[in-house]
């Protein structure tokens, strides 16, 4: 450790601890970040040609992608704004889209993560694969600065990808398709890597597909939000009906 020059007589003082913003920690959320990273970069080139194909300028993928951010949304929103839908409608389908995201903070590691503008940058940098990597047994002791740079790398993947996208849009042939299920393909990947990452929590997945199942049958128009709400619910019940049992033990 590096000590501080000091006066003869002085005890010796450590040198200051580097801060959690260190280059440490951001090395550390770029190798973490890696392998969605590998998944986002096609995603937003996907998502960049979308764009273009749909007439709307290049620059539209970059505005979306670093304002909205929202994924899933925004795949919805090149539709929204070719229609010239109105911004009411616009804003509830956000919501209903993006109501997930409440269910999210309920085990997010905000409060690890310091200062005003940092919670609100982690709280608008709050997406499905954020969430996916931050919430896992592996990412217990990662430091607030951590978890920050990791959103940042993220966005990162995700405005350069949608941004090459669209300025290389015009060279992909208008007969491709299948660009709007990207999303969907790396829902699917990360929902495959949590169950393998908890291969011992077998009643997880299974409420979520029973919770799945019953929302599509019961309101196939609100699926996710009613998907979410039966799925917090079992979790909720099923940790009560645990506790008394941890408690005796």
């Amino acid at each position: 450790m590096r000590t501080v020059s000091v006066a003869a007589g002085d005890p010796p003082r450590p040198a200051p601890a580097s801060p959690p913003g260190s280059r440490a920690a951001a090395l550390a959320a770029l190798k973490d970040s890696t392998s969605v990273g590998l998944g986002l970069l096609p995603l937003g080139l996907a998502f960049g040609v979308l764009i273009v194909h749909a007439g709307l300028p290049w620059w539209c993928a970059s505005l979306f992608t670093a304002v909205v951010y929202a994924g899933s949304f925004e795949f919805l929103l090149v539709g929204l704004a070719v229609a010239v839908t109105p911004l009411a409608t616009v804003a509830l389908t956000a919501f209903l889209v993006n109501v997930r995201h409440v269910f999210y903070a309920l085990s997010f590691p905000l409060d690890r993560i310091p200062g005003p503008l940092g919670k609100a940058y982690g709280t608008f940098a709050l997406t499905d694969e954020a969430y996916a990597l931050t919430t896992g047994d592996r990412a217990r002791s990662w430091s607030g600065a951590r978890i920050l740079w990791l959103q940042l790398f993220m966005q990162s993947y995700w405005v350069g990808g949608a941004t090459a996208g669209a300025l290389l849009g015009s060279a992909v042939p208008d007969s491709v398709g299948g660009l709007d299920f990207a999303m969907t393909a790396l829902f699917a990947v990360l929902a495959l890597d949590a169950v393998r990452e908890r291969r011992g929590d077998l009643p997880t997945p299974v409420l979520a597909l029973l919770g799945a199942l019953v929302a599509r049958l019961v309101l196939p128009g609100q699926m996710l939000l009613v998907a979410f709400t039966l799925l917090t619910a079992a979790l909720l019940i099923r940790s009560r009906k645990e506790e008394p049992r941890e408690s005796r033990a």
